[in-house]
């Protein structure tokens, strides 16, 4: 059910919102008829900070649940009323490849690659069974989605790359968070998460990163880097091993 509670404009004395604003009911059917569109999602929070408000507290978590419903229920399963770094961070997540933008002029996050800016992702698959490949025995039982590897050629200086990212169930909770604590993992000296803005830690640094997660990627052991957010969002890049001649025919079919 659409929330009934209705939020006063705080934009500006200018804001032509202050003349009224349509129900959140009716901007509901109306994203519900565009199926949730994440660009006329954007355009709308654009406008004023109401509608700001609205997409966070509404239309964010209804596109959400509509683009990956089974991973959204497991993931609400632990009872929180709100994902970790709110829902607009995991739409985002969702559609956004990170690529290797930087949030200030320091440096890229990942290094030893061309800039690669963060782009849609038109048709993006999180796996349950993906993410154990990234978990050490011990933490096993934490859960975490990643997506498939999103590969760009002749951006790394070893060959081609693939940049993924996934998200944690009830990060504050999980035996990782725990472990990463205990180690004093550092952070990232410069960047932040690309999707909700909060510090990082080093995930490779912290020797957090099993030997399964590059058999998982296809990607060179030692050519990869991890970092997952204080809430729990993980983004990463890996240097992928090249195709055999079978599995490129198999990748061309």
């Amino acid at each position: 059910m659409v929330p009934t509670k209705q939020h006063r404009c705080v934009h500006s004395s200018t804001c032509i919102c202050t003349k009224g604003h349509i129900t959140e009911e009716v901007i509901f059917l109306v994203f519900n008829h565009l199926n949730w569109n994440p660009k006329s999602i954007v355009n709308l929070s654009r406008t004023c900070k109401w509608f700001e408000d609205l997409a966070k507290r509404v239309l964010w978590k209804e596109f959400c649940t509509k683009r990956a419903p089974k991973m959204i229920l497991d993931l609400h399963s632990s009872g929180t009323h709100i994902m970790d770094g709110n829902w607009r961070a995991l739409g985002k997540l969702l559609i956004c490849c990170s690529g290797n933008n930087c949030n200030n002029e320091d440096g890229l996050l990942f290094n030893d690659i061309q800039t690669v800016p963060s782009h849609f992702v038109p048709r993006p698959r999180f796996s349950r069974t993906s993410g154990k490949s990234f978990l050490l025995p011990q933490c096993r039982n934490d859960v975490l989605y990643v997506s498939d590897s999103c590969d760009h050629l002749g951006q790394g200086s070893e060959g081609e790359i693939g940049f993924f990212r996934g998200v944690f169930k009830s990060f504050a909770n999980t035996r990782v968070k725990k472990m990463l604590i205990g180690k004093r993992a550092p952070l990232h000296p410069t960047e932040v998460c690309p999707y909700c803005k909060v510090k990082m830690w080093d995930m490779v640094a912290a020797k957090m990163v099993p030997p399964s997660a590059s058999w998982r990627l296809g990607a060179y052991e030692d050519c990869i880097e991890c970092y997952v957010c204080l809430n729990g969002h993980v983004m990463g890049v890996c240097t992928l091993l090249p195709l055999s001649d079978t599995d490129a025919d198999e990748a061309s079919e």
